[in-house]
Formats: structure tokens, sequence, C-alpha cells
């Protein structure tokens, strides 16, 4: 490898509080669409996608997904939305959805 290629630059201190924040603000929001009755029918999709979000967020910023190989993210991102498929397809079978 070429030693004058050019590293993408770290994020500062203040990029990770702002990851961190909105980390804290999706967990919040979570906790909340627990203690919602109006979210009842809808809550195993909304947390998957809320923690489906999460996921991304931890793997781009705090394991430096973001700047690396594409077909890292690939190997990261591929499974996620198979898992999200299966469960979804299997709250779907079990009737998790009707009331």
């Amino acid at each position: 490898m070429d030693e004058h290629t050019e590293q993408p630059s770290h994020p500062s201190v203040a990029t990770y509080l702002i990851i961190a924040a909105i980390l804290t603000m999706i967990t919040l929001v979570e906790i909340g669409v627990f203690y919602v009755p109006a979210l009842q029918g809808v809550m195993a999709p909304l947390l998957l996608t809320l923690s489906a979000a999460k996921f991304a967020l931890v793997v781009l910023f705090f394991m430096h997904l973001k700047h690396d190989n594409k077909l890292l993210a690939a190997i990261f991102t591929i499974p996620l939305l198979i898992a999200i498929g299966v469960s979804m397809a299997l709250m779907l079978l079990f009737g998790v959805f009707l009331n």
C-alpha cells in the first residue's frame, strides 16, 4: 500500500458526543414505546426499526466501518436485513400483529 494514500479524517469528539446523544434519544424512544398503550399493535416492528438504527450508528461510527471497505459494511448489513426479515415473517406467521 502506498504511504501517501489519503486517509479519511478521524471524527472529532463532538461527532462522538452527537452520536452518543442520538443513541440515548433512540433508547428513550424505545422505552417510551413500551409504555404507550396506543403503540402496542406496532411495538415489535417499531422496536426492530429503532434497534436497527442504533446498530447502524454503532457500527458506522464506533466500529469505524464508515471509512472501511464497502464489503465489510455489506457483511454487517446483509445479515441484519435477513434477521429482520425472518423476525417479521415469524411474527406475522404466529399472529403477533393480530389483536
